[in-house]
């Protein structure tokens, strides 16, 4: 019996040790890597990091700063991974020794303040868009926005333009998407990560504090991404497309921007802009992540390759829930590819 209690102690005791041994060998084999950038993908990035550390153990920490906060960090090699919505020219990523990827799709709103009115009650176009947005038009009963909305009573309302007020890619997409409507809109704000807005705007931080000031504020306009605004219960306007169809964002209206695009081109960022699709949001963007192409450490660089064949094989309906659009299968095997210059 003695003998037997020895045994079963002794056998107990390496259970334990291979136990612990199993265990730190899966902690050395996990990686952990940082990342810091553009706010509008937060949700999905946060998400699969979650799911990717449930399923590798790997931790992924991820900080919504802003896409020139990511472009800055990664120039810096503060972090493993950059984000930004506004993708890095050719020359910029030669210069920097980066690699620029896509993850996911989605669009930038015109989202809405007007007491009264819901998502897709008020129409505008992308012209009448640019003069609010540069000042121009400072009333919700303008004589150019009744024209859009013939038999519509628009209230003597002030407007209040809502922007970002940090370095954002989602200005970035949305200035742009604006200096291509009007020639008065880029030379007053301008086409960047930060525009000169207006005397009658306010800006905030985020992606979030936008959705916020156009919650508070009566009369307010501003623009946030789609999953943002989804979240938040936002009103959209309804924006009128290249075809000539008056859009309200939603998942397929980006997926059809997005259809015939050309992703082969260095660093993988096609204008997705104004698209002639009939049912095409046209201000739809890509998101990217920024890696080096050679880095000092190679399991770092190894985790960034890891983590992200992981969400973009795994995470698809993830990113789908949280109202961004997937990149279409044959993208992700180009992402997958290129991916293989991160070294």
């Amino acid at each position: 019996m003695f003998v037997t209690k020895r045994i079963q102690f002794k056998l107990a005791g390496l259970a334990a040790a291979m136990a612990m041994g199993i265990a730190a060998s899966a902690t050395a084999f996990a990686t952990d890597i940082t990342g810091a950038g553009a706010t509008f993908p937060y949700a999905v990035y946060t998400k699969w990091a979650e799911a990717y550390k449930g399923a590798t153990g790997s931790q992924v920490n991820y900080q919504g700063i802003g896409s020139s906060g990511g472009i800055k960090q990664i120039k810096a090699k503060t972090v493993d991974f950059g984000g930004t919505d506004a993708p890095l020219s050719e020359s910029e990523l030669d210069g920097a020794g980066l690699v620029q990827v896509p993850t996911v799709m989605g669009g930038v709103t015109i989202v809405y303040n007007l007491p009264g009115f819901k998502s897709g009650q008020v129409k505008l176009d992308g012209a009448t868009a640019a003069e609010i947005f540069r000042g121009a038009i400072t009333k919700w009963n303008d004589a150019a926005i009744a024209r859009l909305n013939p038999g519509v009573k628009l209230p003597d309302t002030a407007i209040t333009i809502a922007h970002r007020s940090d370095g954002s890619g989602t200005t970035h997409v949305f200035t742009h998407y604006l200096a291509k409507q009007s020639v008065a809109f880029m030379r007053d704000v301008g086409a960047d990560k930060v525009g000169k807005w207006p005397n009658n705007s306010v800006g905030g931080k985020g992606n979030p504090g936008v959705a916020a000031n156009v919650q508070k504020i009566a009369g307010a306009i501003g623009y946030v991404d789609i999953a943002d605004a989804m979240k938040n219960g936002m009103n959209f306007v309804a924006l009128k497309n290249k075809a000539g169809n008056y859009i309200v964002p939603n998942q397929d209206a980006v997926a059809d921007a997005a259809g015939g695009a050309n992703f082969k081109v260095k660093g993988m960022a096609p204008d997705l802009l104004d698209q002639s699709h009939k049912n095409a949001w046209p201000i739809t963007s890509a998101t990217y992540v920024l890696a080096y192409e050679k880095g000092a450490d190679a399991a770092k660089q190894k985790g960034v390759v890891e983590f992200l064949t992981w969400s973009l094989n795994n995470g698809q309906k993830m990113a789908e829930e949280l109202g961004f659009v997937p990149l279409p299968a044959n993208v992700v095997k180009m992402v997958e590819a290129e991916m293989k210059n991160i070294k």
